[in-house]
């Protein structure tokens, strides 16, 4: 899952990414509105974590301004002002969640992947494809009523695949949300693909030439 975080606090900011990274997630980090807006634009991000005072700008405004234009990514607004006005005013400018600082890792973990499953019609942590059975809190992954057995990125691949909806995924997405920042091998999609057909079917991840991979409903 890849996450837009948008904190100008630096400190807070690596803890964040820091703890993110141990569970998977890969965060893009940006502390300004500007920064924000250059961002947003990658069709990768699955949720936005959003603070409200930036140096620049206004979070809040920020965050009407996206829906006004109809980007609607999973936020969660985090910020120190607590006053309960603030709180709803941001629940009624779309945001899908609030979580005020301090706060605990684990509960920013949660909810972000609470605002996910909402956003793809998830009301729990199974997500089911045809006879594909992923596990999002336990990361197990049955086909065909069988367990399989899968490698992290293997994992965390075919999750992306199974949450876009039938949409084509270019290699160029499938490396940033698997890998994030860090270095990737010229073929390795294409290796994990491999693998993930081998111990699924091959029908399961379809090849559309010249633009990428999808998942198949396969019975």
């Amino acid at each position: 899952m890849r996450i837009l975080l948008i904190e100008d606090n630096d400190l807070l900011a690596q803890g964040i990414m820091l703890s993110l990274g141990k569970l998977d997630f890969q965060v893009d980090h940006v502390t300004t509105v500007k920064q924000a807006e250059a961002a947003i634009h990658n069709e990768a991000i699955s949720a936005i974590v959003l603070d409200l005072g930036l140096p620049d700008g206004n979070g809040r405004s920020l965050l009407q301004q996206w829906r006004h234009r109809g980007i609607d990514i999973p936020t969660i607004v985090l910020t120190a002002n607590t006053d309960f006005d603030t709180k709803l005013a941001c629940l009624d400018l779309g945001a899908d969640d609030y979580l005020a600082k301090p706060f605990d890792v684990r509960e920013l973990v949660a909810r972000l992947k609470a605002i996910v499953r909402r956003h793809h019609g998830l009301n729990q942590n199974l997500l089911v494809v045809g006879a594909l059975t992923m596990d999002l809190n336990g990361h197990e992954v049955s086909f065909r009523g069988e367990p399989v057995n899968l490698s992290r990125r293997e994992f965390q691949l075919l999750l992306e695949l199974a949450q876009s909806n039938g949409r084509v995924l270019t290699r160029g997405q499938l490396e940033q949300l698997t890998y994030g920042w860090d270095e990737v091998g010229s073929n390795s999609i294409e290796v994990h693909i491999h693998h993930l057909r081998k111990k699924t079917a091959s029908e399961l991840i379809k090849t559309v030439r010249g633009i990428g991979y999808t998942l198949a409903e396969v019975e």
